[in-house]
């Protein structure tokens, strides 16, 4: 019997396999290295149109963000110019054609999330006070602080006039819904910041809201384009939600067994903003009197400088293990999620993109 919606979100199956036969490429000044196919399989020809696509979305962003006011271009050039995963956009196409809705609407959705994700960067770098973003220096720390805040509204203007253009009120609610919950999720993080005794729990409010709220709504919105009934809409979300904050989850890891070569920020900069992430929780949980007070200490007053000390505990309690066993957990209810939809290739390479989004180093 076909599980309902909720049943396919809520369960949680075994392994997951990596995606083989690929390699890296450059194709676009916009995005960042590219999935090339290196054998035709399924797999390989959704990835071939989903870079065709992509190009089209990049068209798409450079022809909307042109403004009369240099400065602006000037810094959502630099912004958008330095790359990133584009996984959101990505999940906007990838839904459309699993659900048959390939259109120049999707495209000028997937640049509406893009354009939204880049305004939050805007504004988080200013409020973490970040100098280094995908190994180049925030726009805030080229440009002040005061650019760099309302270039990030302009982006989100832009982005809502962008909306408007496509003429569906359900695109109009699911990202009217997915702004205003981002918000309160930077509000929340900024209220947790410095307190190690933070729950886990609203630890993970926190990623659902700030990061995970926009892989869903990308999600959701490739089936609003494709007419989906309520309960597949669900699903569809419900796949982006669990992506989302898997990949917070690895996130939050990479900052305690990563370099800054390769995560392209500084090592340690969660700990030096205060922020009190899953790897810390649960290194607390399980060290002993002495290391809790270490944490505690480094949390409340944003110090590194005995980094390394915290490297190696979090490290020796497993934290780091268990924060990637709770990435895949998310991992496996967004492949259950997928039951929902046909059985097409771009199901088969949904289930391929959730699996890469946990086993990466940056």
């Amino acid at each position: 019997m076909t599980p309902s919606p909720q049943q396919a979100c809520e369960k949680v199956a075994g392994s997951h396999g990596k995606a083989a036969g690929l390699s890296i490429i450059r194709t676009s000044p916009f995005c960042e290295p590219r999935v090339q196919p290196i054998a035709s399989t399924p797999v390989a020809e959704v990835l071939a149109a989903l870079n065709a696509q992509m190009e089209e979305v990049d068209a798409v962003i450079a022809r909307r963000l042109s403004s009369d006011v240099a400065l602006i271009n000037q810094i959502s050039a630099y912004i958008i110019h330095a790359g990133g995963k584009r996984m959101r956009p990505k999940l906007v196409l990838m839904f459309a054609n699993a659900l048959g809705a390939d259109s120049p609407a999707s495209r000028e959705l997937a640049a509406v999330v893009e354009f939204i994700h880049t305004a939050t960067l805007l504004h988080d770098d200013v409020v973490d006070e970040s100098e280094l973003r995908r190994g180049k220096q925030t726009a805030n720390a080229m440009f002040g602080n005061a650019a760099s805040v309302l270039v990030g509204d302009f982006l989100y203007s832009r982005a809502f006039q962008m909306m408007v253009s496509v003429n569906r009120m359900r695109v109009l609610e699911v990202l009217a819904d997915a702004t205003n919950v981002i918000a309160e999720g930077e509000v929340l993080q900024l209220m947790n910041m410095h307190d190690p005794d933070v729950a886990v729990d609203s630890y993970l409010r926190v990623i659902r809201y700030k990061t995970a709220k926009l892989f869903e709504a990308s999600a959701r919105l490739g089936a609003v384009l494709a007419d989906a009934p309520q309960p597949l809409e669900d699903a569809c979300a419900g796949y982006g939600r669990a992506l989302g904050t898997a990949f917070q989850l690895i996130d939050d890891a990479l900052d305690y067994e990563g370099s800054s070569e390769s995560l392209g920020k500084n090592v340690g900069d969660d700990l030096r903003e205060g922020k009190p992430t899953l790897p810390l929780l649960i290194a607390m949980e399980r060290g002993t009197e002495q290391e809790r007070a270490l944490i505690r200490h480094a949390i409340e007053h944003g110090e590194v400088e005995r980094l390394k000390d915290i490297v190696e505990i979090v490290r020796r309690t497993g934290a780091l293990d268990a924060t990637r066993d709770a990435a895949r957990a998310e991992i496996e209810h967004a492949k259950e999620c997928l039951s929902q939809l046909p059985l097409n290739k771009w199901r088969e390479s949904l289930l391929e993109f959730a699996a890469q989004s946990v086993e990466r180093s940056s």
